[in-house]
This record gives structure tokens, sequence and C-alpha cells, in this order.
């Protein structure tokens, strides 16, 4: 991108062409002292002439004089008139020649009447013309559109080429790849590729940086490195649709665009026009799809497309592919209204088997409204969701909207609309106008189930309130009669959205409402949002039956294509520590919103995968996905979406002894949650500033903050993240001499079934337990806690558990085993960056007199056998990865050893 960007400065406008240029480059220094010619081919539209104007320009600053022509269709049968042009500006020169050449060419170039010139002599004429000319200074001939030369010019440029060599005069000429032309027999020619993808997102980027992502992602795909259409198509969309989001199928071109194509299509006969329109419309290319919507259509009827060079047509595939996808537009753009019309009628009929691809051509070959239609529309875009295509199910829900005759239908399906594009497909800026549109086309469903969940994501991403969005959603559930479908998506969204709001807003009085409704749901319920019930919103009172359903669930996930449902297993997961079974899928989300799909999900996917880094130890990472997720909250508006990102990094701050930034984060997060009386909200605002006071020893401004989310003794209802400060409450407890508190939190953490949760838990449980226990059992403890199968996996707690353990053990004067404890801790908190904690087990070594520890943690002496040969790997360039994988080692272990080596060899990194 550097280079590309230098490209740019040195020469205009062209991106992506650093090869070329240096070839022009070069050839100019050759020409200008000896001649020579270069021919560039490529297809319309690539940038033949961007680069010969560039070409031009810089020919001009080495102080080159430059004759410029080019070919017009509309001259090419006029002889000699593009030699007319090329030479003109130099007609004066032509005194000098000999008379049989200043004859000759006075003929050909229309200047005096006479008998035909003969084309040898005229060409020999302007070779002595151009010598001439280039005596005072060096010469470029620049002509582009070769193809489109009248015969007689081409052949006399063309003789001219082939004889340049010794002068100086150079010719540069350009024209479309595979046309006829009498110009470059003999000649070498250079093709210009399409753009890679690098330079077509550069382009892009550049002259359009506030395109949607969608947009862009369809503009990059339809132009294949045209950069013609690179620029025309976003301009094109706009001034048809202005700011566009739900594309056509084919894209509209400007006249420039149609222009690259479009006399050869308009020069194909009726039959081969026809079935090209129904090759474009249907998109798949399937010769019997083709055959079967236009009866008596044959494959011989695209012979003419094929030899033009517009299709290509494999037999053996029963497929027909357009030669780019301009191609494809210029044949619609060309076609008139009844025209596609009748095609798309054609095609629907031939895909009744296939109800998706039937609806939409049965939608576009329909002009007034049509429930049937709209019906099929919206069973389409139902469809679409589950498979991963947030984008295609809001565009089929808005265009069976627009075929709806009845305004309830109407309302129901934008509303419905605008609910996906919020909370999956990231169009949250146009939910609030599908609404407004939605509550115009029926008045009295301004309470519809729809309209209500997407009202309550309006208002907490907005400046509404919990209580707001309770009331609202709590009221349109009720007014569903009898026991409640789970198949009705609507009425299930509804309370998905619900147990969201009561979840933010911490209360435990808000939940009955909801578990009335969840209550209400027949026998089978909906699995999803009973876990996400049990497990996200009170995993405290979780049971073993329901981890067992949440694993069923898991084991399938990698089969799940619809992006929310894959989210919301995630966090049915997380507090039960379940997230690694999740990660590949949720990793699948994150590329498709990447790529601008399901952009929503993809921020709930980058939370989860965040917060997993965190207590799995990558905090690199995991700082990075915050930050990309906070990214697209940014560009997207998703205000309700960026708290927890904002917790990922305040922790990860805390626990590296940032105090300032963690402290920040919490602050924002408080002055978030404050107006909408989000109070999961603050008690995370907490827990970040309680890590920060317990890291730098400041043991009593921590306990007020971690008992203010879970007083001691106590796992409040639906406090999810009582599961993740009971360690710190107890370490508070006890470091402000309040035993009594520490023994009753630690007991009601052993005494709830949270160990049989997962190893995470029954290791910090434990762990608890020891720390609070002060009747001689605690050894007993810390080593159960310790040989917790997995521990391994969670780091920071299982470091946190040494430290405890090894300061137990060194005021019971047991030095060497606390000095293994203190020293494992030691390694670890040096590896995550946790500094506070690791001054913490660095001055617990000191004490117990252990020979002085270095910064990194770690006593200088010689190499291990193991230390060694994994230096000797790291220094031949393996990763750790790859020196793991040949000493059948983790990752994390070689990074251990190598947290070890460095200061023994006297190296402050790895570079």
């Amino acid at each position: 991108r550097a280079q590309e960007s230098s490209c740019i400065t040195a020469w205009g406008s062209l991106v992506g062409r650093r090869r070329e240029v240096d070839i022009v480059n070069s050839f100019l220094g050759r020409a200008g002292a000896d001649g020579g010619a270069l021919w560039f081919i490529g297809d319309p539209g690539v940038g033949k002439t961007v680069l010969l104007e560039a070409s031009t320009e810089a020919a001009t600053e080495a102080g080159t004089r430059i004759l410029w022509a080019a070919g017009a269709e509309f001259e090419a049968d006029l002889a000699f008139s593009g030699l007319n042009q090329l030479l003109s500006p130099i007609h004066e020169e032509l005194e000098r020649l000999r008379a049989v050449h200043r004859d000759a060419l006075l003929r050909a170039l229309g200047f005096s009447d006479g008998p035909p010139p003969d084309r040898l002599v005229v060409s020999t004429a302007t070779m002595a013309l151009l010598g001439q000319a280039a005596e005072a200074q060096p010469l470029l001939l620049v002509v582009d559109d070769v193809h489109w030369l009248d015969r007689a010019s081409a052949a006399v440029l063309g003789f001219v080429a082939r004889r340049l060599a010794g002068s100086r005069v150079g010719l540069i000429a350009a024209s479309r790849t595979s046309s006829e032309c009498f110009f470059g027999e003999g000649l070498m020619a250079y093709e210009l590729p399409p753009l890679d993808e690098d330079a077509s997102a550069l382009l892009l980027d550049t002259r359009f940086p506030t395109l949607a992502t969608n947009v862009r992602r369809r503009v990059l795909a339809e132009a294949q490195g045209n950069p013609l259409a690179l620029l025309e198509l976003p301009t094109e969309l706009n001034r048809r649709f202005g700011s566009v989001r739900v594309l056509p199928a084919v894209l509209p071109l400007g006249r420039r665009l149609q222009k690259l194509y479009g006399s050869r299509v308009a020069e194909m006969p009726a039959e081969t026009r026809r079935m090209l329109l129904l090759a474009a419309l249907d998109s798949t290319g399937d010769l019997r799809t083709l055959r079967a919507a236009q009866p008596g259509g044959n494959v011989e009827d695209l012979a003419p497309a094929q030899r033009a060079g517009l299709v290509s047509v494999d037999d053996r595939s029963h497929r027909v592919a357009f030669h780019h996808p301009l191609v494809r537009s210029t044949v619609v753009e060309l076609s008139t209204d009844s025209e596609r019309r009748a095609a798309h009628r054609g095609l629907a009929e031939a895909l009744t088997d296939q109800p998706e691809r039937h609806a939409w051509h049965l939608a576009d070959a329909t002009v007034e409204s049509d429930e049937h239609v709209a019906g099929l529309l919206e069973q389409a875009g139902r469809r679409a969701l589950p498979r991963g295509d947030a984008t295609g199910a809001v565009a089929a829900l808005l265009r069976a909207a627009d075929l709806s005759p009845r305004g309830a239908d109407r309302s129901r399906r934008l509303a419905e609309a605008a609910y996906v594009g919020a909370d999956v497909a990231g169009e949250l800026r146009d939910a609030t106008r599908l609404l407004v549109d939605a509550r115009q086309a029926d008045p009295g469903r301004a309470g519809s189930l729809q309209a209500a969940v997407t009202t309550a994501f309006l208002l907490l991403n907005g400046e509404g309130d919990i209580d707001t969005a309770h009331r609202l959603l709590t009221g349109a559930i009720a007014t569903q009669a009898g026991r409640y479908d789970p198949d009705d998506r609507a009425l299930v969204e509804a309370l998905y959205m619900l147990c969201t709001v009561c979840a933010f807003g911490g209360r435990p009085e808000l939940w009955e409402p909801f578990h009335r409704a969840l209550a209400r749901l027949a026998p089978e319920g909906s699995p999803g949002l009973s876990l996400c019930a049990r497990l996200f919103a009170d995993p405290a009172r979780a049971t073993p039956a329901a981890v067992d359903e949440l694993e069923a669930m898991i084991s399938h996930i990698h089969d799940e294509a619809d992006p929310a449902a894959i989210v919301r297993i995630g966090k049915a997961s997380f507090f039960v520590d379940r997230m690694t079974g999740c990660r590949e899928a949720h990793w699948r989300v994150v590329r498709d919103g990447r790529a601008g799909g399901a952009v929503a999900s993809a921020i709930h996917a980058l939370t989860s995968l965040c917060l997993d880094d965190y207590l799995g130890g990558e905090w690199d990472e995991a700082q990075q996905l915050a930050d990309e997720g906070l990214a697209l909250c940014q560009t997207h508006g998703y205000q309700l979406l960026a708290w927890p990102l904002w917790f990922a990094k305040a922790i990860i701050a805390a626990a590296r002894g940032d105090d300032d930034t963690a402290r920040a984060l919490a602050d924002e997060m408080d002055r978030w949650a404050a107006p909408r009386r989000a109070g999961i909200v603050h008690s995370f605002a907490r827990h970040a500033r309680g890590l920060a006071a317990l890291g730098r020893g400041d043991f009593e401004p921590a306990y007020h903050d971690l008992s203010s989310i879970s007083p001691p003794g106590t796992l409040p209802s639906h406090v999810p993240l009582a599961l993740w400060t009971g360690l710190d409450l107890v370490e508070a407890a006890v470091r402000t001499n309040r035993p009594a508190e520490a023994v009753a939190h630690s007991d009601v953490l052993r005494g709830a079934p949270v160990a049989a949760l997962s190893p995470r838990l029954a290791l910090v449980s434990t762990g608890a337990a020891a720390i609070a226990n002060a009747d001689g059992d605690d050894i007993a403890l810390f080593e159960a806690a310790l040989a917790t199968p997995g521990a391994g996996r969670w780091p920071f707690d299982l470091a946190r558990v040494q430290l405890a353990y090894g300061e137990r053990l060194r005021r019971a004067r047991v030095v060497a085993s606390a000095r293994r404890q203190l020293g494992a801790a030691l390694d670890t908190f040096q590896r995550l960056g946790a500094q506070p904690w690791a001054d913490r087990a660095r001055h617990e070594l000191r004490a117990t007199g252990a020979p002085r520890i270095e910064a990194n943690g770690f006593e200088p002496g010689p190499l291990t056998a193991q230390e060694r040969e994994i230096a000797q790997l790291a220094a031949s360039g393996l990763t750790n990865k790859q020196i793991g994988e040949k000493l059948f080692l983790s990752h994390r272990t070689v990074g251990t050893h190598l947290y070890r080596v460095f200061p023994k060899l006297g190296i402050t990194s790895r570079a």
C-alpha cells in the first residue's frame, strides 16, 4: 500500500501500476535517445488511456515533444484520418520534405487534391517527417484506441513503429485485447492486466472512503479489477439510488461503462440478446434453466456472442459465463422493462423447484401489489437468515413489504426487516426509518411484536432506558393469546430481546415477566432461549443438565450457519467456560462481518472471543479484538455493543497495572449506564476498578467495589459477574482483615454447584477456599486447586492461586516449596504483562531469601539443556508453535522457557 501511495503521488491517479510505470519510465529513457515502440493491450476500461496520459505527462516533464492521436469508431472508414490527427501539429515541417514525400502526405492528409497516394510512399514520408521534427527535441507519438484507427493510418503507423530504432522518436500505443488491428504485426504487445485485490481496494477507498461495506464488497466483485468500473459503479449507484444499502441484482451502469461493451451487445441478433438477457438475470449460467425459460431457445443462439468475446459456453458443465460482469450489466441495461419482466417470468416458471429463486424472479416480474408473491418472498427471507445471509433476508423482507396489498402485512414485514437489519446485519441507521414507514403503513400496529423488538433495541442503543424497553416488550408479548408457539419467530425474538433487557437491568424484579412468558411456550420450547436464560443470565444456579444441553448444542455448532444463533450459543457458553468449542464458529461470524455481512453479529462474536482470550491469557489478541469491535461499533453506530468491549480493555489494563486507562474506561461505562438504568454495566465497571485496586495493593477500595457486586456470603440472583469476582472478593476480604466475610463467601462458592460447571470455576472456588481458610486445611485446598484438570488453560487465575499459595508457604517457612510456587506465578505474570502481580511475586521471592531476581523475574545463570535447545531453534527462525511441535511442548511452555532464556543471554527482545 505504501508503494501504491507513492505511485499516486508520482503518476497522478494511477494506482496498482507500479510495474507498468517502471516499464514506461524505462522506455522513455531509451526512446529519447534511440527511438522505439511500446504497445499496450487490455480490456475496455482497464486503464490504457490513463496510462498513456500519465506517460505523456512524464515525457513532457523530461523535455519531449508529444504528438497525440486516438482512434474513433465513427472515423474508422475515413482513410488516413488517424494520421491526420497525429501529424497536423507538425504540418509546417512538410515544406522541408522531398517533393515526392511532401505531395504524398499532403494528399493523404487532405491538404491537397489528387489521386490516392501510394501507401508505401506515405509511410516513408511519415518516417522522414518525424525524423525532421525530432531534430530539435525528442518526439513521442501517443496513439490511443488503435483498434478504431482507420486501416490506412494503422498500416502506416505499424510501418513506422517497426523502424524507429536509432531515431529520437518513440511511439506508445494502446488497443483492446483480441481486436482486429492492422497496426501491430511483428510488434511485441504488453497486456495491461486488471488491478489486483489490494490495488482495487485502495483505489475504491481513496475515491469513496464512506462507501457502505456491503456496497464496497459488491463493487469490488463486479468490477473485477477494472479501474473504470471501480470509479463509475459507486457514482452511478449514488446517482440513481442515493445512499443505497440493499443493492439491485444487477448493478446499473453509467454511459461511460455502457460504451465499453454496448456496441457489441447491440449488434447481436434478437435471439442472441434474449438468451443473453436470461443468462444475465439468472446469474447461475445454467444452460438447462435458460432453455426451460425460453421455449425454442438453444445454445446455438449464443454463438454470435461467443464469437464477439462476450460469453463463453462450456458444453460439459452446461454453463455459460460472461467475459466480464460488466457485459452482464450492459445486457440488462440495454434491455427494456417489458423484456426484463418477460425474462423474469420465464425464469420463475423454470425454477418452481427452487423456492427462493422462484420467488425473486416472480417479484421482479411483478409490477402491482401481490400478496401471493409477497408471501413467497417473506418465506425466502426467513430461509436466508438461518443460512447466514442477513443482507439477503433484509432485501427479501423489504421487497415483500413493497408488494404487500394490505397495510398490516406491509407494516409487519418492514418492522421485521428493521429488526434483522439492526440486530444482525449492521443496518442500524436504516432501522429507525423503516420503523417510521411501518407505523405509517398501519398505525394500528404500533404495538406489534416486530416493532416492539426493534424499538427496544433502538431505545437501548440511543437515549432510552431499560425500564421503558422492558415495559414496551412485556406489553407487546402479553397481547399474544394462548400457549406461545416456539415456531413464531417474532415471539421468540421478542423473548430474546426481553432476556437481554432484563440482563442489562441487573435487577431481579425485571425477570418475573420473562419467566412467565417463557413458561407459556409450548413444551418443546426454544432450547437456545432457555439456555440463555439459565446459563447466561443466572449461571450460579445452573444445573449439570443445562450444561449437558449446552454441550450437545455446541457439538453441532460447526453445522450452524445463522450468525445470530452462533453468538447466542456463545453467550450461553460464556460464564460456564465453554467458549473453546464455539471459537471456530465465532471466527466464521467475524470473517463474514469483516466482509460486510452480519456486522452486528460479528461485534457480538468479537466480544465473546475477546473475553475468552482474556480468561485464556491471550491478552494481546484480546486487546486487538476489542479495538476491532469498537471500530465496528463506531462505524455502524452501535453504542449498545461497545460497553462490553470497554470492559474487556478495562480489565486488561487493570491486570497490567494501567490504572489510568482502567479508571477512564470504567468511568465511561458508568456514564453510559446511568441514564439507561443499566445496572449490570455498573457492576462490570466496579469489577475493573476492584481488580486494579487489588493489583496495586489498595485492598479497602477493592473490597467495597467487589462486595457491591456480590455481598459476602451470597451469589445474587441474575448477577453472572458474581462467578468472576469470587476469588477477588475473598482475597480483598482477607487482606482487609475480614476473615468471617472471606469464609462466608468461600463457603457459598463451594456450596453452590459452581465447581461442577467448569475447571476454571473449580480452580477459583477451591483457591478462594484455601485463601480464606486459616485452620490448617489450606495446604490441602491449595494443592487440590492446583491439581484441577486443565488449570493451565486459565493462566492468570492459576498464577494468582500460586501466588497466594507461595505467600502462605513462605509465612509457614516452607521456603523451597514457596519459591517454586512464587517462581511459577512470577513467570506467568511476566508473560502476561501483569506487572503489579509480578511485582508482588518478586517481592515475596526476595522475602524467601532467594538470590537477586532480575526485572523480568528470573535468576541469571547458565541455560538448562532444554532451554539451550529451545534457544537454538528460536535463533533458527522457528515460531513458538513450530518449536513446540518439534519438542512436543505447548507454545505457552516454549514462551515460558524463552522468557527465562532472554536474561541469561543478555537478550532484551526476540528480534
